[in-house]
């Protein structure tokens, strides 16, 4: 019978770790690069296991441990088709749960509790537990979702300065800067999307929020976009008597001033972030374990 689990949060940016006791208590902490199990499903396993691992160093124990231990690992993409099993399958942990991102940031956020959550980092997932049912909205990858996350944020300003550039739209200062960096060639913008990650656009997305706090018109054009998303989904979610609505991620607290009214009416502090809801729920492998040993 174990006495320790891992609760792992596989993030498109990077993979965090952390080994804990039945009762919760993180005895260690690990962080590898990143796990995006739809567009790099090979790193992203490698990441996985090496986060488990230096967790388990970082607590003092034997990462060679990590196939002995049972381990929840959330992750974007673990609602689509088969990836969950396969993933499970490749796992060297002795019993490897693999679910969304949203369902750790639920119960990283909310505890046991009802309410609805966003978490806006490298994508961006929503969910929600009324009278103990769950329901969840996006992460279906940035291609074709994940609306107001960090990649599309990203995604979108490439997109706004080819436009000002083929001169659809006016340019503006964050245009501009984009071009610089680029060397003023458009071919060079596309050559970079064709060939990056997730991660890579994220990192345009600090530089969209800059530039909408300054009043620049491309900026503030995509954050009020992506506000208007993040309406919607959490509109679709919402019920009368909801009692709390909690933003995790990177970005979360970018988006905040933005919000509707009626939804900064229902703002709440969340308990933990993903990583904690990993957590939790892996103590809870260990507690199901002992109850049935008795």
């Amino acid at each position: 019978m174990a006495e320790f689990a891992i609760g792992i949060d596989g993030g498109g940016t990077s993979c965090r770790a952390a080994v804990t006791d039945r009762m919760g208590k993180v005895l260690g902490t690990g962080k590898a690069g990143a796990a995006n199990i739809l567009s790099d499903l090979e790193n992203s396993l490698i990441n996985i296991v090496a986060s488990a691992r230096q967790a388990l160093d970082d607590a003092g124990l034997d990462p060679e441990l990590a196939h002995e231990l049972p381990a929840v690992v959330g992750t974007a993409g673990a609602n689509v088709g088969d990836y969950a099993k396969r993933v499970e399958k490749a796992l060297p942990f002795a019993n490897g749960q693999v679910v969304t991102d949203a369902m750790i940031a639920l119960q990283g956020a909310l505890g046991d509790a009802d309410g609805i959550i966003g978490a806006f980092g490298t994508g961006s997932v929503y969910n929600a537990r009324r009278n103990g049912k769950i329901r969840g909205i996006g992460g279906w990858g940035f291609i074709v979702g994940d609306q107001a996350s960090g990649a599309r944020l990203g995604r979108d300003l490439l997109e706004r300065s080819l436009l000002a550039h083929d001169g659809v739209c006016r340019p503006s200062p964050v245009t501009q800067k984009i071009m610089t960096e680029f060397g003023g060639d458009p071919e060079r913008i596309v050559e970079f999307a064709h060939v990056s990650k997730p991660k890579d656009f994220a990192r345009y997305a600090p530089m969209v929020f800059e530039y909408a706090e300054r009043g620049d018109e491309i900026a503030v054009g995509i954050v009020k976009a992506a506000i208007n998303a993040i309406a919607e989904s959490l509109d679709a979610l919402l019920w009368p008597e909801c009692p709390s609505i909690c933003l995790l991620g990177g970005l979360s607290k970018a988006y905040h001033p933005w919000l509707d009214a009626r939804h900064k009416a229902l703002l709440a502090e969340p308990k933990g972030d993903v990583l904690r809801g990993a957590v939790e729920l892996a103590a809870k492998l260990l507690q199901c374990d002992t109850g049935s040993t008795r």
